[in-house]
């Protein structure tokens, strides 16, 4: 992820794509023989190849992952456990579902069964959490090191397209886009309105912090009085998929990312205005 002086961008954006990974680990071996729509039920599938393109064109830095979410939630932290995922643990069992290990899907489906190791635990944060980690401060470390003031940092996400009996908004068709900011305290209202509007411009219906608030990569990272701002973004996946087969639909997955190619183009021509 290390980037030259020579390759680094006019805009102080980077966008991380945590959930996009389906590769199962080893030491998930719970995970190994689940069908693929259930093991597919709550990856960004896709997510990665419709912003990648873009990401590499407008020279924008990212950070993605291999791994399966259900084997270590990036969008956690590692202590986002309980006595049912993992043997011991001091939080009580059921506070933590889909906390860094699943327990079930967003449709309630069994998943980890039985509480695992700690060992096994520590060892999946060391494979998983600290690589990807690792090289999102590192992209932060860069623009500093280059002496940009203000660093905006996208996460990006997907979503059902509709909510389950699972998530906050049961029943409830979901907007194409949704950006979420914590409440307003990881990022600036300039970038969240920029961000709205760029989304907006290109053709999405944007919704704002519903139903989804942010993660935990917005918590960690969004920190306005350092001028590091951090916003979420949900992409709805009936855009571009068959939500139940998880198969890709091809002409609608082109349209989306002409889309999010003119979002990100407006966003780094609007950012120099955040920036001074």
């Amino acid at each position: 992820m290390q980037l030259s002086p020579a390759s680094m961008p006019d805009h102080s954006l980077l966008v991380t794509i945590p959930h996009s990974g389906e590769k199962v680990p080893p030491q998930a071996s719970w995970l190994a023989s689940l069908p693929e729509p259930i093991l597919m039920c709550d990856v960004d599938r896709f997510v990665d190849v419709l912003y990648e393109a873009t990401l590499k064109k407008l020279n924008i830095p990212f950070v993605s992952t291999e791994w399966h979410r259900y084997a270590g939630d990036l969008n956690r932290l590692p202590s986002d456990v309980d006595s049912g995922t993992v043997l011991g643990h001091i939080n009580p069992k059921g506070e933590y579902r889909r906390g860094f290990l699943w327990a079930v899907t967003t449709y309630n489906q069994p998943l980890l069964t039985a509480a695992i190791d700690p060992k096994i635990h520590e060892d999946l944060v060391k494979l998983i959490y600290e690589p990807f980690h690792e090289n999102v401060r590192k992209l932060y470390e860069n623009y500093e090191s280059q002496g940009r003031k203000k660093i905006f940092h996208i996460d990006a996400h997907s979503m059902p397209s509709v909510g389950t009996k699972e998530h906050r908004d049961p029943g409830e068709t979901r907007a194409d886009i949704v950006v979420s900011d914590c409440h307003g305290t990881s990022c600036s209202a300039k970038f969240r309105d920029l961000v709205i509007a760029a989304y907006a411009i290109a053709g999405f219906k944007v919704a704002y912090n519903w139903p989804y608030f942010g993660g935990r990569v917005s918590e960690q990272y969004g920190e306005p009085h350092k001028n590091h701002h951090v916003i979420q973004v949900e992409l709805n996946r009936a855009l571009y998929m068959d939500e139940i087969s998880k198969k890709l639909k091809p002409e609608l997955a082109q349209t989306v990312q002409s889309k999010l190619a003119k979002a990100l183009g407006y966003i780094c021509q609007e950012l120099p205005d955040l920036q001074r």
